[in-house]
């Protein structure tokens, strides 16, 4: 096959655009154009790529194939731009970065900063549950993976950059945000807003319960911090959050507990699959944050001492 990487890009915008006419207005073709050019892609494969069902094309067994090559080449080359740019003394490109939920309390902001400093570098960034950031880990498709608790498995390299202490969090009118000190044994009979299993601050919680001999007990299961924080204003429960995450816990009627051996001491780590050999833009973006670390660590500090008057 003599493929070019031109027919395999117009076939990359077709598969994400879903129609010919949109990737031709998105790539600046004439339909027809667009339409005879991914002919040639076919007869070179000698399979059809995608079939039209309604208005949308889908990607036949073979189209699928070869949008996955389409795809780790534009990686490829898009590493190859940086690298270069890189021996020139430029720091530039695309950040490609997948972190958990719990960091969408700090992250956006860093990357705002972060672009600031460096208009040039575009930056693709998307927020998941710890499962879907660890699969996404797992098949290569970013820079850089933020989390609290790096996988066992694959393999990976992870460096922490930022503490994240883990706090018992109320409603503010709820019978032990009065108290002094608690010793943990005065949460057992306390229901729980949770995040979803697999998540680094459920993790925690449960480990934290079982090192003292004692079942948690949840009585809803949530997909966002934010969600949880409601839950937790609404009396539906106690939970354990990042001090990250208590911005204007006054305000939205939370308070921190002072319950003994807390905060719970974890740490915000960047992670990559072992073997990978970082951009210069993503090594630049990794010291970025170390510098900005002792800030962030006070930011939460004087969040937790506000949260706890």
């Amino acid at each position: 096959m003599r493929l070019t990487f031109h027919q395999l890009r117009l076939l990359l915008t077709v598969s994400r655009e879903g129609t010919v006419s949109r990737a031709a207005q998105r790539l600046h073709l004439a339909q027809p154009t667009l339409s005879a050019q991914l002919r040639q892609l076919a007869d070179q494969v000698r399979l059809p790529l995608f079939e039209r069902i309604g208005r949308r094309l889908h990607l036949t067994a073979a189209g699928k194939l070869v949008v996955e090559t389409a795809e780790r080449l534009e990686q490829e080359l898009e590493t190859l731009d940086e690298r270069l740019a890189g021996l020139r003394g430029d720091v530039v490109g695309r950040l490609r970065l997948a972190v958990v939920s719990t960091a969408e309390t700090f992250i956006p902001r860093l990357l705002g900063d972060f672009r600031r400093e460096r208009p040039a570098v575009e930056v693709s960034l998307v927020v998941l549950n710890r499962d879907a950031v660890i699969r996404r880990l797992t098949d290569n498709l970013d820079d850089l993976y933020i989390m609290s608790r790096p996988p066992q498995a694959p393999p990976v390299v992870a460096t922490p950059f930022l503490s994240n202490p883990l706090v018992v969090v109320a409603a503010a009118d709820h019978p032990l945000a009065s108290r002094e000190r608690l010793p943990i044994e005065a949460l057992a009979a306390e229901e729980f807003v949770l995040r979803e299993h697999g998540s680094g601050t459920r993790q925690a919680a449960e480990q934290f319960f079982a090192a003292h001999g004692l079942v948690l007990r949840p009585r809803l299961e949530l997909g966002s911090n934010e969600a949880v924080k409601q839950a937790v204003a609404g009396g539906l429960g106690l939970s354990l959050l990042s001090a990250h995450a208590l911005a204007h816990a006054a305000d939205e009627g939370i308070a921190v507990l002072r319950v003994n051996e807390t905060p719970l001491q974890t740490q915000w780590q960047v992670v990559y699959p072992a073997g990978k050999q970082l951009t210069p833009l993503a090594g630049a973006f990794l010291g970025f944050l170390r510098e900005r670390a002792a800030e962030l660590d006070r930011t939460a500090q004087a969040r937790l001492a506000a949260a706890r008057r």
